[in-house]
């Protein structure tokens, strides 16, 4: 497990801020955690590209996708890479834009008491067991230091945007990701 500071950054994760980010409501609780998925360009890994499509300095010649999402401003708390890395864009105590149109158990606007993940990957490619393991660590992590954070609060981004969003996709393993919880 890793330790959290009391700012709210992983203290076993890269620090790599973005820009996308706001205060939390007031009032606001940290009790749920959304996966998501993402790569950049869409079905390739690696480049630092995601890294840079968080910090808004995403270069569009790079690849004709990179201009059909210019000027989107997103981000997520936390980025896994195929390799296991982790990476941390801001902290949990500010709230990151990475869920957009959402609802869970009744409440709008989940960024306001979420945290996202974003795993290096596509709704169709198997992620790696490198990918699992420090995913559950990391959510064990949260849940002990966030306890409004429970296994059933551990949900998929197309479980709070449904018919919007897909992600983490059919390749994403549940089954496995409960019991590596449960072994942490």
């Amino acid at each position: 497990m890793t330790v959290i500071c009391a700012e709210g950054w992983l203290q076993d994760a890269e620090r790599v801020p973005s820009p996308n980010y706001g205060p939390r409501p007031e009032e606001s609780d940290i009790s749920l955690l959304v996966v998501h998925n993402i790569s950049l360009p869409p079905g390739q890994y690696g480049g630092g590209y995601i890294q840079q499509f968080f910090q808004n300095r995403l270069s569009t010649d790079v690849h004709p996708y990179f201009a059909e999402i210019k000027g989107l401003q997103v981000s997520s708390h936390l980025l896994i890479e195929r390799s296991g890395h982790l990476v941390q864009f801001v902290p949990f105590s500010q709230r990151a834009w990475h869920a957009g149109v959402s609802v869970f158990g009744g409440r709008d606007n989940c960024n306001d008491f979420s945290i996202g993940i974003e795993l290096e990957g596509t709704d169709d490619s198997p992620y790696t067991a490198q990918q699992y393991d420090i995913l559950a660590k990391t959510a064990v992590s949260l849940m002990q230091y966030y306890p409004g954070i429970t296994p059933e609060r551990i949900v998929g981004h197309c479980d709070i945007a449904p018919g919007r969003k897909t992600d983490p996709g059919a390749a994403f393993d549940w089954a496995l990701f409960r019991r590596l919880l449960e072994q942490v």
